[in-house]
């Protein structure tokens, strides 16, 4: 249930991204068969998502261990922006209508996927928790 939730949290950030230029998501029909076709991209664009960093993060922290300490962590934000670049790349390639332009894009897709993300965990961690 756990990562259900997760992939439905990430799907909703990812789609906030969408409001950035240079971040898209196919064609935007108003009728319920765009809507669903725009839902089920963005849940699987979150599961590939989930994918790239579950198995680049983790290299990337440990080949880049002297950039972050030497930025004082700041390089993860380059690298959350490289994975979500990369994410937008696998998207294009599996012919989901999702695409991210370019570095700035992604850079600034990684901070807003971050933040929401973030908050709608701690919103559903805390309705969540059982009251004493």
């Amino acid at each position: 249930m756990a990562l259900v939730v997760h992939v439905l949290i990430t799907a909703v950030a990812v789609w906030m991204t969408t409001a950035l230029p240079g971040i898209t998501l196919g064609d935007r029909g108003f009728g319920t068969e765009g809507l669903a076709a725009q839902v089920l991209t963005l849940l699987v664009v979150a599961v590939v998502f989930g994918v790239v960093n579950a198995v680049l993060k983790p290299v990337a922290k440990t080949l880049g261990c002297v950039l972050y300490i030497l930025t004082l962590g700041l390089f993860g934000l380059v690298v959350n922006a490289l994975l979500f670049w990369l994410t937008g790349w696998v998207a294009g390639r599996l012919d989901l209508p999702f695409h991210v332009d370019g570095f700035w894009s992604a850079f600034w897709g990684a901070i807003i996927v971050t933040v929401v993300s973030s908050l709608l965990h701690g919103i559903v961690r805390r309705v969540a928790e059982p009251e004493d």
